[in-house]
């Protein structure tokens, strides 16, 4: 069993949204719910219950109230949630006009700027009128090229107050990424920045801006916020006006147009990095009622809180933190290199903000560790009260790490989900214990399981993470799939009527989830599937290796393990390391687990989210072409895994 690290006080627990929320379950159920388990067994076994609680509970703000909860709820895809109700996706987020602090941007240009929530809604206000002075209606695509900064969040809610499709890229993007994705939903309104800033340089866009537009003929209008200087020329941008200028500043009030509960709201995309990135369409309702149950109840957020996610406006994070706006809490924006100027960067900020929610990826996490920072040493963080990390499985060393150098009493939530639902099937439990290397839960009124390969939940194994019924976040399409292949491929084909997520897990007895790496990456010596997170946990121990990747090689009819380790600066792979590796490996995870070779290698090859890309390597070994290579951070690092001598023997 894993080690217990942290337990909440009953004082806490009681204190809980998540407790709260089940006495209302007791209340109106006549139930006698103590746990969390409990809890979830009885909303996924009722999910028409537990969604209209949620949707209460919540206080979704609707126009018009729904005439039922889920309709063809069998139907895996093809439920509809909420039918009839009449809501606005913007409103939701707006709904507090106070003075209380609704934004806090903090640069690399070292710039503080705060909105308060009356402030923001007036910025909104005159945003939206600017984009229906232009044409823009419901249905039509504004996207956003841009820092995660204000305007990014204000443009988001300008559009979907009129019921326009929103989608973005982080500045990072090169141009043929940015065209792979915007290129296949033909936006009408492009907003962006003159550039951004990058450990300690200003990037200018503009060139690249450019570039993209003259590829993009349905822009009819292109928004510019200046980042990296007052006034930048924007004279080589068609139809292209100053933000300052675009707005309407007569306007106050938002008449936010009432949509359907599935009509479009994001465009997000996948990674890409085998091909055109897929378009999921989610939906206004299914986005704002997933999102906020995640808020609420898993990360036990409120008006008093000040949240704090590390992102891009590419990843879904930055989507999933801009709904905490509807709780009323403090929005902490960041935008640049997390370690400028030096590693402690976000912690000496997480102390002047006094940031109490603080959200990053395990990728962090890691290099903060290998960087020797010690916040809790430094650091007041005494308003500090949970840590959340995701983007790929969080190792048992670095939830020692959270606990020993960040803060001894906070709730430590590894959370994983993915774009493809703009949330998570596993959270965090405010009212529950944290154990090494456990995802806390699975998430209220998601039915999760492990499905072994005949299609049964199997506990205490490693097997496919599915979902069982549908739930709201669900795409309710991909753009440009007109017959629904595409989508009923990337998740119905593997199970009938089932959503396959493709990561490979275990849930515990006690209703924890272990991630063990993605199942298209899943190894597969002698028929054994072994998943590449448990070789990954006892590398993140060694000093020597800064980090590392595994594939598996199709080889005499079977598969070997390859592992590559790109080592700390000075050191070099020898015999005596190599035997190490091995030994540790064959001890703590089994001799299937062993590499057959160990190569070192110069670089890692990362997704802009920081998403270690085991696949495209895989490709690369295999001879096969990787198409999207600009979906990545680092592509000339996949050079030296298609040309590595060592693999042919």
């Amino acid at each position: 069993m894993s080690e217990l690290l942290w337990q909440p006080s009953e004082q806490r627990i009681h204190s809980t949204n998540m407790y709260r929320f089940m006495s209302k379950v007791n209340d109106r159920f006549g139930k006698n719910f103590k746990d969390y388990p409990a809890l979830w067994e009885w909303s996924v076994d009722n999910l028409e219950d537990f969604w209209a609680l949620a949707w209460d509970f919540l206080d979704i703000k609707a126009s018009q109230p729904y005439e039922q909860v889920i309709r063809d709820k069998d139907k895996m895809p093809g439920a509809k949630f909420f039918t009839g109700s009449k809501l606005n996706f913007a409103e939701n987020l707006l709904r507090f006009r106070n003075d209380n602090t609704a934004l806090v941007f903090r640069g690399e240009d070292k710039v503080r700027r705060t909105l308060t929530y009356n402030q923001l809604y007036d910025e909104v206000a005159k945003t939206a009128a600017a984009l229906q002075a232009v044409g823009v209606a419901p249905g039509d695509r504004v996207v956003g090229f841009v820092p995660n900064m204000p305007e990014s969040i204000i443009a988001m809610l300008a559009a979907t107050s009129l019921g326009a499709v929103w989608s973005s890229c982080s500045p990072d993007f090169g141009i043929k990424g940015v065209l792979d994705r915007f290129g296949q939903t033909r936006p009408k309104v492009l907003f962006t920045a003159d550039g951004y800033y990058f450990k300690g340089k200003p990037l200018d866009s503009i060139e690249r801006i450019a570039g993209i537009v003259k590829e993009l003929p349905s822009i009819e209008k292109i928004v510019v916020v200046p980042y990296i200087s007052e006034e930048p020329d924007i004279s080589a941008l068609p139809n292209a006006v100053h933000f300052k200028d675009f707005k309407d500043p007569d306007v106050t009030e938002i008449n936010f147009a009432q949509m359907n509960f599935d009509d479009p709201l994001y465009i997000m995309y996948s990674s890409g990095t085998t091909g055109l990135p897929k378009c999921m369409v989610q939906s206004i309702g299914g986005v704002l009622l997933h999102q906020k149950k995640e808020l609420v109840l898993h990360t036990d957020l409120t008006e008093e809180d000040t949240i704090f996610y590390f992102t891009t406006c590419g990843w879904m994070m930055w989507n999933w933190l801009t709904t905490s706006l509807s709780t009323g809490a403090t929005l902490v924006l960041f935008d640049g290199n997390p370690f400028h100027p030096g590693p402690e960067a976000l912690w000496q900020m997480a102390q002047d903000e006094k940031i109490t929610v603080f959200g990053t990826s395990a990728g962090y996490i890691e290099a903060l560790k290998n960087a020797g920072v010690k916040p809790r040493e430094q650091f007041d963080l005494s308003a500090l009260k949970s840590v959340l990390s995701t983007g790929s499985p969080l190792s048992d060393e670095n939830f020692h790490f959270i606990y020993d150098h960040v803060k001894k009493d906070l709730q430590l939530a590894s959370i994983s989900g993915g774009s493809d639902l703009n949330g998570c099937f596993a959270l965090g439990n405010p009212m529950g214990p944290v154990y090494v290397g456990e995802l806390q839960c699975r998430a209220l009124g998601m039915k999760v399981y492990a499905y072994d390969p005949g299609g049964k939940p199997v506990v205490d194994e490693q097997a496919e993470l599915v979902c069982t019924a549908p739930f709201p976040s669900m795409p309710i399409y991909f753009w440009g799939d007109d017959d629904g292949a595409k989508y009923h491929s990337a998740y119905f084909a593997h199970y009938p009527n089932t959503w396959t997520h493709g990561d490979f897990v275990k849930v515990t007895p006690r209703g924890g989830m272990i991630m063990f790496g993605r199942s298209d990456a899943t190894l597969n010596p002698g028929g054994v599937r072994i998943g590449t997170a448990e070789i990954y946990r006892r590398l993140d121990a060694m000093i020597e290796i800064d980090d590392s990747v595994v594939v598996g090689q199709p080889w005499n009819n079977d598969v070997r393990v390859i592992l590559f380790v790109k080592l700390a600066q000075g050191l070099t792979l020898t015999p005596e390391l190599e035997d190490r590796i091995r030994k540790d490996i064959r001890t703590h995870a089994s001799p299937r687990h062993v590499p057959a070779k160990i190569i070192e290698t110069p670089d890692i090859p990362y997704t802009l989210n920081m998403k270690k890309v085991e696949l495209a390597v895989r490709h690369m070994i295999e001879g096969r072409e990787v198409k999207n290579k600009d979906a990545l951070k680092n592509p000339e690092s996949l050079d030296f895994f298609g040309s590595c001598e060592e693999l042919k023997t």
